[in-house]
């Protein structure tokens, strides 16, 4: 009994290093520079849809006139990814890549644009 559990467990960590292996060659397929991102920093399928996630969350409070800043934004973003707690060039990055693609442009612009570092920034350079 006991092997077929250590079999079980092994074609479970096989099926989840396919699905990886599987995401990030879609990534470098895709070669967006929000996949580019996703790859540089390892992000996973999974975390990549709970950052989708939070992206949502924050347009709707944008659109609903809510508060938000940078600071909350990041740290809720190393829950999702916390290989990079504390790495706010890693949340800036994804966030300006998502901009950069047309995405979820109003919470880059609420977060960031505000700095002044970005407030000259053009698409596409």
């Amino acid at each position: 009994m006991e092997n077929n559990k250590d079999l079980l467990k092994k074609i479970q960590e096989l099926e989840e290093t396919i699905e990886l292996l599987t995401f990030r060659q879609d990534l470098l397929f895709s070669n967006t520079s929000v996949d580019r991102a996703l790859y540089e920093y390892d992000i996973t399928k999974k975390q990549y849809n709970l950052i989708m996630d939070l992206m949502d969350r924050y347009r709707t409070k944008i659109d609903n006139k809510e508060h938000v800043s940078h600071g909350v934004f990041e740290k809720e973003m190393y829950v999702i990814v916390p290989q990079h707690s504390g790495n706010y060039h890693f949340v800036e990055s994804l966030t300006r890549a998502f901009w950069e693609n047309d995405r979820w442009e109003e919470v880059f612009n609420n977060l960031y644009r505000v700095l002044p570092k970005y407030q000259y920034i053009k698409k596409g350079l």
